[in-house]
């Protein structure tokens, strides 16, 4: 039954007087019958802290005739602000959405302003410069002004280059290692099995025959999709144990060789095609990210840190390797007992050669601004006989595959132009404070840019090279953003392509006939070669002839998606940006490797 509250809104205080009275606007107290605008309706009494109150809806209510059900129907204070809040933070999300997907200069206005510019087709593969398939793609109309914006990017540029300076790096000490790192130390040993290519040993295990040894292993806890891999493995597991004097002994393996770096650069088609090599077993996952990432609790840095994943959760990784290496080990030893086992162990994780964005959170002791511990300093420390193979892309072209395969919304040649020129500001207002190298480790650079879809539409982005907050009232009061971006954005690398940085920090504690240096667009151009290279660098046998045809005739992996390659090339005015940037460092690179090829300059 509807019940009537037009015209009667005004509230008796209930002191005895007044019981069961309401009163109509502009007259006395009254019954419900009295009142002109409420003939014919029942009425519920509404008692407000003996404070008159307008109410602001109808409510469909039932009576029994108990006054009691207008304790339930109160309204307090803070709840009724909370809805309407609500409906504000919704429709001012939808109005975001909205405005971001058609003009999201609206929200985060660019200090540039830059227009179409007709493009010529380029590189469209991701991974794969050998597909040069010519793509249509429609010039910008909206802006006019690419080409006027050159001079003034052209100054932030020139203000880098003359501030690049490749300084050589204090190397920690090895007890200074071992304090950052005691659990690892204490598990790795420093000398390996002299039988076997790659770093194995023999660790007592403790369990029972129906002890799960990956139970705890985080790996399987946090992914789903390694969980098949790990029952397999969980199977197997007892048969593949050694046993001396009442003990049980499982076979531990660290890799032999990494391929280390870059992505976006053929990494993915690498491993795919050398793991078809008999004698080569990876790590269970692809790229577990251990080194960089894992054993410092990140998952996603947008997540923020969880739980370190220990070294023994690595180690687990590699056990599917460690048995077959131990049933070889176990068949020599009845035959010859110094017969080499040829299996060899590999990892490839393409983010262990640059990423090192954890150093801020876990090491305090640095100097003006630059990670007193790099990767590469651990890796030493345990495998300084290590195999580290490269492999490299145009850093032009690579920028824009890294953009185009993990932007999430509003990708196109437009929005990349908008992100490198704001990249280049970042770039440099760090340069004019602190040396080449505390920038180029610096991960707040990236995520300081302002995001492609902001958390709320009035969030608020300070642009500032070590911090950044993004603002929102709801649903999150706060999206800190020193390392972590906003969720559902992405920025453009520019740091990942300034390859010559990463590879003389490298060299500092690895000698230069330990890496194995590729291009992906020779790579791309004669399969057969490259992998023909990798297998005399890491000493393999021959393949026979099916083996080779397989290896060499498989499809290139990781390609650029059908959607990316719409989207066509980047603008030519966007490219010779880009090449400006990476110039000086690609010619340092060049000169480091002593081949010109890796200047990649245009003809």
């Amino acid at each position: 039954m509807r019940h009537c509250l037009n015209g009667c809104t005004g509230l008796i205080p209930d002191d005895g007087s007044h019981t069961g009275q309401v009163g109509c606007r502009g007259g006395p107290a009254h019954s419900p019958q009295a009142c002109p605008a409420c003939q014919g309706e029942d009425r519920i009494l509404f008692r407000v802290d003996s404070k008159q109150m307008n109410l602001l809806a109808v409510l469909e209510v039932r009576t029994d005739g108990n006054e009691s059900w207008g304790g339930l129907l109160r309204f307090r204070k803070g709840r009724r602000w909370s809805l309407i809040f609500g409906l504000i933070i919704m429709t001012l999300v939808m109005a975001s959405y909205m405005l971001s997907g058609a003009r999201q200069e609206l929200l985060i206005p660019s200090p540039f302003h830059y227009g179409g510019f007709p493009s010529n087709p380029g590189l469209t593969d991701a991974e794969n410069p050998g597909d040069t398939k010519e793509h249509a793609h429609q010039p910008s109309v909206s802006n006019v002004s690419y080409v006027k914006d050159y001079p003034s990017i052209k100054l932030i540029i020139d203000s880098i280059t003359a501030r690049i300076e490749f300084t050589p790096r204090q190397l920690p000490d090895l007890e200074d290692l071992r304090k950052q790192e005691g659990h690892m130390f204490s598990v790795i040993p420093s000398k390996f099995l002299p039988n076997s290519k790659s770093p194995c040993w023999y660790e007592e295990f403790s369990g029972r025959n129906t002890t799960d040894p990956y139970l705890t292993n985080s790996y399987v806890l946090y992914s789903k999709r390694f969980r098949s891999t790990f029952d397999a493995l969980r199977k197997a597991f007892w048969g593949h144990l050694s046993h001396a004097d009442g003990k049980h002994f499982r076979l531990r393996c660290l890799p032999h060789f990494y391929i280390i770096g870059q992505p976006k650069c053929g990494t993915t088609d690498l491993y795919d095609r050398l793991r078809l090599h008999p004698e080569v077993k990876f790590s269970a996952i692809k790229e577990p990210h251990w080194w960089t990432r894992k054993r410092f609790g990140i998952v996603r840095l947008r997540d923020g840190l969880r739980d370190r994943y220990p070294v023994e959760d690595y180690l687990d990784l590699f056990d599917l390797a460690a048995h077959q290496i131990h049933q070889g080990l176990q068949a020599s030893a009845a035959q010859e007992r110094n017969k080499m086992n040829d299996i060899i162990v590999g990892e490839a994780s393409a983010s262990t050669m640059w990423d090192n964005n954890a150093w801020t959170f876990f090491y305090d002791n640095s100097t003006a601004g630059e990670p007193p511990f790099l990767t590469q300093d651990f890796i030493h420390a345990f495998q300084p006989n290590a195999k580290l193979i490269v492999m490299l892309r145009d850093p032009v072209e690579r920028l824009y595959s890294d953009y185009l395969y993990f932007a999430s919304s509003n990708k196109s040649a437009d929005d990349f132009h908008e992100k490198v020129t704001e990249a280049l500001q970042l770039f440099e207002n760090c340069m004019l404070d602190y040396s080449l190298r505390a920038c180029v480790y610096n991960n707040t650079l990236n995520n300081a840019m302002p995001p492609s879809r902001p958390c709320l539409p009035w969030a608020v982005v300070f642009p500032r090279p070590w911090f950044a907050v993004c603002w929102a009232p709801a649903p999150r009061l706060l999206c800190y953003l020193s390392s972590l971006p906003c969720p559902g954005t992405r920025e453009v690398r520019l740091q990942v392509g300034l390859y010559a940085v990463y590879l003389l920090d490298w060299l500092t504690v690895f000698s230069k006939d330990q890496f194995l240096i590729l291009r992906l667009e020779d790579h791309a151009s004669n399969v057969k070669y490259t992998m023909h290279k990798v297998f005399r660098f890491l000493n393999l046998g021959p393949l026979s002839e099916k083996q080779e045809a397989l290896l060499t005739k498989s499809p290139a992996s990781n390609v650029r998606r059908p959607e990316d390659r719409s989207l066509g090339p980047m603008w030519p005015v966007t490219h010779k940006i880009l090449q400006d940037f990476y110039g000086p460092f690609n010619a340092r690179l060049a000169r480091v490797l002593a081949d010109e090829a890796f200047a990649w300059k245009t003809p």
